[in-house]
């Protein structure tokens, strides 16, 4: 009975302590390219990671993100109506320099479905912002498939954007981990099997 007490806490403990609610990053700095062929990122830094804010002048990795080919209003990116394709697109995420967060490629995916480019705001000298948005899929370090949630802001001024060029203002992700409740569920399935198991044993 000991033996079954103990299997049926480790099922249901376990899986709850093993998953979060979800991670929440966010990246700054950096640049991106734009045209038709599709938006690409280059140096933005991760500034924070759940609780831990990078230090004043350092940062705690890398985000890097590319789309894939303009899909609608490819003509007039400056209109900031379009949206991109997610074939052959990527996000990644890696650690490091933080004995708090994993130091390596902590999530690796891509964007799932279209990506939309919105103009956020723009004023009469021709500066702009824009919003892209995206929802994006992929493996965390931890082998986790994981789903989320992605905004990424950009600043361009006028010749900047003539030449394909933004950069980056602030980025926020968000991924998206199973429910506690959801592998409590499994863990009480396994409950029963160590039950079903354990009524056999004494019937034979």
């Amino acid at each position: 009975m000991r033996r079954v007490l103990v299997l049926a806490i480790m099922a249901l403990a376990l899986p709850i302590a093993a998953w979060a609610d979800g991670i929440n990053l966010t990246n700054k700095f950096g640049s991106i390219s734009i045209s038709a062929a599709g938006i690409s990122s280059h140096g933005s830094q991760l500034t924070k990671y759940n609780s831990i804010t990078a230090a004043h002048g350092h940062s705690l990795g890398t985000v890097s993100f590319s789309t894939g080919a303009c899909l609608t209003n490819c003509g007039n990116l400056n209109a900031g109506n379009s949206t991109f394709s997610d074939v052959g697109s990527s996000f990644v995420i890696t650690g490091c320099c933080n004995s708090h967060i994993y130091h390596g490629v902590i999530f690796s995916g891509s964007f799932v479905g279209a990506v939309t480019w919105t103009l956020d705001a723009a004023s009469t000298k021709g500066n702009r912002i824009f919003d892209l948005t995206g929802t994006i899929a992929g493996m965390l370090y931890n082998g986790r498939w994981v789903t989320g949630t992605t905004t990424q802001q950009f600043f361009t001024t006028a010749p900047q954007l003539g030449n394909g060029v933004a950069h980056i203002r602030m980025g926020n992700t968000h991924l998206v981990v199973p429910e506690p409740g959801t592998l409590g569920l499994l863990g009480t399935g396994l409950v029963g099997i160590a039950g079903m198991f354990r009524r056999k044993l004494l019937t034979t």
